[in-house]
């Protein structure tokens, strides 16, 4: 494993979508996100406690998905050496000048497909003086509309060569495998990885229909599990989809609330961190069917057969598909007889 720390960030992402109004409805009004720019068919935005420009691209499409994720370099040299990395892997794609919030970045392809880019530099968020918090460690006021959410957290991509787009993050870009699972057959499910002292940055799931690129979901981070409660209900009175939860991830010991924004995008509401790694020999902790049926979820909800094989650009899910899906899918727990 590499011990090079060329990202310091998870910077932004961008969403594809085919009813952008209904998106950004979705974003500002019930989770609280503002919109910091707009151009051509794309909308910057940034959750209260985001420090840049924006941390979330919304993006007219035909259909639904990811359309870049932006990693920040630790450094401008950084910059530098992971682009080289990234050309000498053969996985460059070039150079832009820049866009709307940030300066040159190198973009890139990983294995399966997923278009990324590193930068270093940022335009900062500059609060007006009725948005400026009391407290001079926050980037502004907490605001008074929709959930709101307080940032970025983490992004979830789904891979139909998981080994392959596993193996680019950690050897090439560094990143560390935190948890991960593997089945009786010893096909590896997923992965989650980071380059900090979070559980995960980044999540990569096997994709069951075997179509490479695709999105699983977005997480941004909301506050204490409790309030996930909270934000379930004020969704579901505004007619949101709830696939799963609230409930608490034994994975990485997340509390989670899956939703759908109305262009289709899986989206995640998190809760607190369950744990930080503090070790600086960390060892990946593998989850097995037999533990992940005791301890995959806290709480003992079973995640339904969507959470394992939709995502975005959708795709029809064939009944081999929710088969396959359902056979690595660890058992429910058994509860004990006395």
């Amino acid at each position: 494993m590499s011990e090079s720390h060329t990202i310091g960030q998870l910077a932004h992402a961008e969403l594809f979508t085919a009813t952008p109004e209904r998106t950004l409805w979705f974003f500002t009004e019930l989770l609280g996100m503002q919109v910091t720019g707009t151009d051509g068919r794309s909308a910057y935005l940034r959750a209260y406690q985001d420090s840049y420009h924006h941390s979330l691209v919304v993006t007219e499409s035909q259909d639904a998905g990811l359309g870049h994720v932006a990693w920040r370099a630790n450094s401008a040299a950084a910059l530098e050496e992971g682009a080289a990395k990234l050309e000498a892997a053969g996985r460059g794609d070039g150079w832009i000048a820049g866009d709307v919030g940030h300066g040159p970045a190198y973009r890139f392809t990983t294995p399966d497909g997923h278009l990324n880019e590193l930068l270093w530099e940022v335009d900062r968020y500059e609060p007006t003086d009725e948005e400026r918090s009391a407290s001079v460690c926050a980037v502004q006021k907490r605001p008074l509309q929709g959930v709101p959410v307080k940032r970025f957290d983490h992004i979830n991509l789904l891979a139909a060569n998981l080994p392959a787009t596993k193996a680019f993050y950690v050897e090439t870009l560094g990143f560390k495998c935190r948890e991960r699972i593997e089945m009786p057959d010893g096909l590896e499910l997923g992965a989650w990885l980071s380059f900090s002292p979070f559980p995960h940055e980044l999540a990569i799931m096997v994709d069951s229909t075997g179509t490479a690129g695709r999105l699983h979901h977005l997480a941004f981070w909301y506050g204490n599990d409790t309030h996930l409660n909270d934000c379930a209900e004020a969704l579901r009175e505004e007619g949101i989809t709830i696939e799963a939860g609230p409930s608490k991830h034994g994975i990485t010991q997340s509390p989670f609330l899956y939703i759908y924004e109305p262009g289709g995008n899986r989206i995640e509401l998190f809760g607190e961190n369950g744990y930080f790694v503090l070790e600086p020999d960390w060892q990946p902790r593998t989850w097995t069917a037999e533990n992940l049926a005791i301890g995959g979820s806290i709480y003992g909800l079973e995640l339904p057969p969507t959470y394992f094989a939709y995502g975005t650009p959708n795709v029809e899910i064939t009944d081999d598909a929710l088969t396959d899906t359902l056979r690595h899918r660890p058992p429910p727990a058994q509860v004990p007889v006395h």
